[in-house]
């Protein structure tokens, strides 16, 4: 572990998860008990506890955040922690990655938890018909294999120094080898809370697991109830009408009073507006360079998220990165390029067809209205519509994507559509280059040099238009209590609030 920034890859003992489990170090410990009700976003029918399907802050708080654990967990300060592994290795390369597992671990069926289930589960994510977000994470993988009951080795092609982050990956949840097809049917995990009712796309019920290898560390709530409430004014009403103790992306500060607070985290959160590869193909870069002179960006700030937040360079590594490019200026709104880079791409005057995704917490109509000042300036005929994510008919997809805590996490897997694309053979190339070079670059300043180069490249030839950074935010009721310090990787506490929360 010597080679490794141990700032960043923090590998705590028992004692250590115990203080900073709560993210209070110093402070009184929460007290337990209590029912947490909580109005989220994000909720679709075809809801599963199938975790390569979760995309949702619904299913990803009441999944990874309540029913399932994975290996690893960043907490909220950006730190690296065990969840169900208790330390880990790197060989000098970093290329080889040993992990030691939780002996007192069982499932929600009563199977002890073991290698061979980490092996079944990240194993799934192979399988090309699931089309799991988290695929290019394992499928760098050349070698996993079970080198005791309790460890498991992997063993990557190149050193990787933020492996053991990638295995925090909400998707990447553990299931009982074996048992896998009725896990995520029934919601058998081995997390903090049991299912006790499941609805698609609308309820999620579950109760505190007693005896839970964490207790007296997190699961301060005897309760959970989480209600899918899509629409920001439904979330708002139910949150007025005490019918539920806590709603994301609820930033008015009109809404405080004095049982009300409004709270507001800044982190990697980011509007994402992705041209299909196909289209990005044939157009040669030159559509998504036409919105991204097209779109005025402080409009988007201030019309869809009431100025909460900051102007983005089209690159998706945020503020929260610890190698975000500060210096990177957005291109500049240009009607006149913006019609320019249309022509070049022969659609000028086209109409494009825009999907919105069913589980995006951002309303239709004010995105509708950003889109149709774009149009209004390019000529482009834009009707922005709701579907399912990544909607392979669309011209375009229009994502609120919530961003990674590392660089190359995020640029493998967290845009809206998989690894970011960029046109022409030549920045392609090099976007690689410098993602393998960074990857298993062990000096800091240069891998702060390779990565302001690839946002450069993302800003200047990537097929996603990333306008604005947004602030998480969330209301909820006083009587409910959060850390001093929360995480601003995913809305509520990394989607972890059934974890750390709790009844003031």
């Amino acid at each position: 572990m010597s080679l490794l920034d141990r700032r960043r890859l923090l590998t705590s003992g028992a004692a250590a998860a115990v203080f900073a489990a709560s993210g209070m170090a110093g402070l009184a410990l929460p007290k337990r008990g209590g029912l947490l009700r909580a109005g989220l976003s994000g909720g679709s029918p075809a809801d599963t506890w199938d975790g390569r399907r979760h995309r949702g802050l619904f299913m990803i708080a009441a999944a990874q955040g309540a029913v399932f654990d994975t290996l690893t967990e960043v907490a909220p300060d950006g730190s690296l922690r065990g969840e169900l592994a208790t330390q880990w290795q790197a060989s000098a390369d970093a290329r080889v990655w040993t992990l030691d597992l939780r002996r007192d671990v069982v499932f929600h069926n009563g199977k002890s938890f073991s290698a061979e289930d980490v092996i079944a589960s990240l194993r799934l994510h192979l399988d090309p018909k699931a089309a799991s977000p988290a695929r290019p994470l394992v499928a760098m993988i050349t070698d996993m294999r079970a080198t005791a009951s309790h460890q498991v080795r992997f063993k990557l092609p190149r050193g990787n120094a933020d492996f053991p982050y990638l295995l925090a990956d909400y998707h990447l949840l553990m299931y009982p080898a074996g048992q896998i097809a009725q896990a995520m049917a029934e919601g058998i995990g081995t997390g903090l809370y049991k299912v006790e009712c499941f609805e698609p796309g609308q309820r999620f019920i579950g109760r505190r697991v007693q005896n839970h290898y964490r207790e007296g560390q997190a699961g301060w709530f005897d309760e959970v109830d989480f209600t899918a409430l899509d629409s920001p004014a439904a979330r708002r009403t139910a949150l007025q009408e005490r019918r539920i103790d806590v709603a994301d992306h609820l930033s008015d500060p009109r809404l405080q009073d004095d049982n009300i607070r409004v709270q507001r985290v800044t982190g990697n959160q980011h509007l994402a507006l992705s041209v299909s590869a196909q289209l990005h193909s044939a157009t040669g870069g030159h559509l998504a360079r036409a919105v991204k002179h097209g779109i005025d960006r402080q409009l988007v700030l201030d019309t869809v998220f009431d100025g909460f937040g900051r102007l983005a360079s089209d690159s998706p590594i945020g503020p929260a990165n610890r190698y975000y490019h500060k210096a990177l200026e957005p291109l500049q709104f240009d009607a006149d390029r913006a019609r320019y880079h249309l022509k070049k791409a022969k659609i000028d005057q086209a109409s494009l067809a825009i999907i919105l995704s069913d589980t995006s917490p951002v309303a239709t109509d004010a995105v509708g209205a950003v889109l149709r000042n774009l149009a209004s300036d390019t000529g482009l005929h834009l009707q922005p519509k709701r579907g399912e994510a990544h909607d392979q008919s669309a011209d375009l997809n229009l994502s609120l994507c919530y961003g990674r805590v590392t660089e190359d996490w995020m640029f493998s897997a967290g845009s809206p559509d998989g690894p970011l694309r960029v046109s022409g053979a030549g920045h392609q190339q090099r976007f690689v280059q410098l993602q393998t070079a960074a990857r298993s670059e062990m000096d800091s300043a240069k891998r702060a040099a390779y990565y302001d180069e690839m946002q450069l490249i993302a800003r200047n030839n990537g097929a996603m238009i990333a306008p604005v950074f947004v602030d998480f935010s969330h209301a909820m009721r006083r009587r409910l209590a959060s850390p001093e310090r929360i995480g601003n990787l995913w809305p509520l506490d990394n989607a972890r609030l059934a974890e750390r929360w709790w009844m003031a």
